[in-house]
């Protein structure tokens, strides 16, 4: 069966309508959208004549649109970042809420995967890490109705641990990690990601602020996109430069000063800041729609009753609740709820395991752990702000 152009129209039109429908329903009920999105994605294979099985086609889908959207999750996260003094105890909390979970999560599910798989470290500690990292793709729209302080930590400790995920995957597909060369490569690649990062930024805020074109939006997410491609190629960390342009386009006036301000500023800099906005996180939708409807496809139902899924799968959701509950009780010192179920596993993690090369993957890990553990951490998150939507109605109540 040969699908028709209109045909093709109609179901991505719907699918889109969908999304839409799944986000309203997300507010009202604190479903993750996303959870909703995977569902569909497995009822459209289910559903589906044998004909529009390309597997291979539509794992290269994911791949492709996982890497578009993470740059764009990036982007919107960073355009939603506001520095000042006011907020460096919060950005200093949630960078290390970042790192230490993190690192202490990456370690004990290595050591799970080492001992569960009989693997050496180093190629467990490289599965270990992206199941490690929070998504902001899932975590930031799922905070938006939290208080501001609230959804603010959410959103700079998810950015957080994406960027600095996705800094040591990038490290551990290094030969020789634990020598020193390896060591001095990657943070030059690091200084290196930061300086191009900076003039980068500066370049995209002068073709933003002074093109006259209708196009210059797009133009300037392709470039971010095609730096960010090149810098793969060659091990640069380049999602800095995303982030590094997010950050200085929303906080503009605490860099254009001097020559910078009398060169790049524009009176129209914050029609155009929240414009970008906008169109990134309309861009953002459409890419998280697609990537989790077709993520929600290439999955095998079956395997979830493999002992060894749902077993690995509930010991590293155990880990990373019991890692996350440790640090914000013992060492932060916060309110538990409901930070303490906001750890999502989504985009990030799927597409780095999905990039994992053929030299450092493990043949016997199974696909079916992914999605356990993206389905059960976006279950809890779901309980998580449910549970404080409920405390905060009780808490009204009782002031009423």
């Amino acid at each position: 069966m040969t699908l028709g152009s209109y045909t093709i129209i109609i179901i991505l039109s719907t699918v889109v309508i969908l999304s839409y429908i799944f986000s309203l329903i997300s507010r009202k009920t604190n479903i993750p959208s996303v959870l909703l999105l995977i569902a569909s994605g497995i009822a459209l294979k289910e559903l589906a004549p044998i004909q529009w099985h390309y597997e291979a086609v539509v794992n290269k889908l994911v791949k492709i649109l996982g890497a578009i959207g993470l740059i764009m999750i990036v982007l919107e996260a960073a355009l939603d970042l506001k520095i000042n003094r006011g907020k460096i105890k919060l950005i200093r909390n949630s960078f290390s809420s970042a790192l230490f979970i993190f690192l202490v999560s990456a370690l004990g599910i290595g050591l799970l995967i080492m001992q569960q798989l009989g693997v050496p470290l180093e190629n467990a500690f490289i599965y270990a890490v992206p199941l490690s990292i929070i998504s902001s793709s899932v975590a930031i729209p799922s905070a938006e109705r939290l208080p501001e302080e609230k959804r603010e930590f959410v959103i700079y400790e998810s950015s957080f641990s994406d960027i600095l995920g996705i800094l040591l995957f990038n490290y551990l597909l290094m030969d020789d990690v634990l020598s020193l060369k390896a060591v001095g490569v990657f943070f030059g690649n690091v200084g290196l990601a930061i300086i191009i990062s900076i003039i980068a930024s500066l370049l995209l805020i002068y073709t933003l602020t002074q093109s006259k074109t209708n196009i210059r939006f797009f133009l300037v997410f392709a470039i971010l996109a095609l730096i960010y491609s090149l810098g793969e190629q060659i091990h640069l960390p380049s999602l800095l430069i995303v982030l590094v342009f997010g950050l200085v386009f929303n906080n503009n006036e605490l860099i254009l000063r001097g020559r910078l301000k009398t060169f790049l500023h524009n009176e129209n800099i914050d029609g155009i800041l929240s414009f970008l906005k906008s169109i990134t996180a309309e861009t953002s939708f459409l890419l998280r729609t697609f990537f989790f409807i077709l993520f929600g496809y290439t999955i095998d139902l079956r395997v979830l009753i493999r002992e060894e899924v749902w077993q690995t799968g509930s010991l590293i959701v155990l880990i990373l609740f019991a890692v996350r509950f440790l640090y914000l009780r013992f060492i932060l010192k916060s309110n538990l709820f409901p930070e303490l179920f906001l750890m999502p596993r989504g985009l990030i993690t799927i597409l780095l395991l999905y990039s994992i090369p053929a030299s450092k993957s493990l043949g016997n890990f199974n696909a079916g752990i992914l999605f356990f553990v993206v389905v059960v951490t976006s279950l809890l998150m779901m309980l998580g702000l449910l549970f404080y939507k409920d405390n905060k109605k009780e808490l009204l109540e009782k002031e009423i």
